[in-house]
């Protein structure tokens, strides 16, 4: 049957219309299926933690958090976190590990825990003068990370180095963060610390554009605002984070991360929660 002018012109009418209607609203379920799922670092909650683990991830789950970040395993074994970690449906998006766990004889242990625990992000937080202290020792540091890296990658995992201010210290003009990541693979994660970066100096906006799809993991940490401000009650133009995240940083995960508060860090690491899903996380 040939359609009629009336018809086909309905037609067209409802594609032109279709067309005004913004992509996020047509892919609907996918867009809800793409967005960045929030961890929390352990560290944030830790003497509550050291106290009663199990009863914290529990809390953490409850809150709506849907992975952890350890930072010390407070003596359990590969196995026993696991469990936790199954018992409230998280799971784990990372570990703050030391330099000295990731390179050697002890990276076969250190890789062994974390297959176990679910883990794929090995993530180093800090290191001292002789990995970062002059430009020939960060190249040198650089070098390491590309060996392991490339040791990991057959697995499906990945190691990383954890921002602090210290970081972005400048050495011959270029930042000490700069000038390690330029001389790394993109297979080394780059963990942006929003709060740390911004502390030391540092430029989180710039240093995330400039080395895309390196972030796949990013602490969500506050900067300004009144002391402990939980995320979204600083100066962080927390838009344009997530904006940078979710087109070419290659994040798969925002960890919340809140040291700021010993007497009530439950309630501050839940308020952190409830601002990012209020700005649509």
């Amino acid at each position: 049957m040939i359609p009629s002018r009336r018809n086909v012109l309905k037609a067209g009418a409802g594609a032109l219309a279709l067309a005004a209607v913004p992509a996020n609203i047509i892919m609907g379920a996918d867009m809800e299926k793409k967005k960045i799922p929030i961890g929390l670092q352990v560290y944030s909650v830790r003497n509550e933690a050291a106290k009663d683990l199990p009863g914290v991830l529990k809390q953490i789950a409850e809150m709506g958090y849907q992975g952890v970040e350890f930072a010390g395993y407070y003596g359990r074994k590969a196995a026993e976190l696991k469990k936790m970690l199954d018992d409230n449906g998280l799971k784990c998006c990372g570990t703050h590990t030391g330099y000295n766990t990731v390179v050697g004889d002890a990276l076969k242990a250190t890789i062994e825990f974390n297959q176990t625990i679910g883990n794929k992000y090995l993530i180093v937080p800090g290191m001292g003068k002789e990995q970062l202290g002059t430009k020939e020792a960060i190249l040198k540091t650089a070098a390491v990370f590309a060996g392991i890296a490339e040791k990991l990658k057959p697995l499906g995992m990945y190691v990383g180095y954890h921002a602090h201010g210290g970081d972005f210290r400048k050495i011959d003009g270029e930042t000490v963060w700069d000038i390690f990541f330029s001389n790394t693979p993109k297979e080394v994660v780059m963990q942006m610390d929003v709060g740390n970066c911004l502390g030391g100096g540092g430029d989180p906006y710039a240093t995330l554009r400039k080395f895309p799809g390196r972030s796949l993991t990013i602490h969500i940490k506050e900067h300004g605002g009144r002391p402990g401000a939980p995320v979204g009650e600083g100066t962080v133009r927390w838009n344009e984070i997530f904006e940078i995240c979710e087109t070419t940083g290659g994040t798969e995960w925002y960890i919340v991360e809140h040291e700021s508060d010993p007497k009530t860090p439950m309630d501050s690491v839940r308020k952190c929660l409830e601002n990012l899903r209020k700005m649509g996380k």
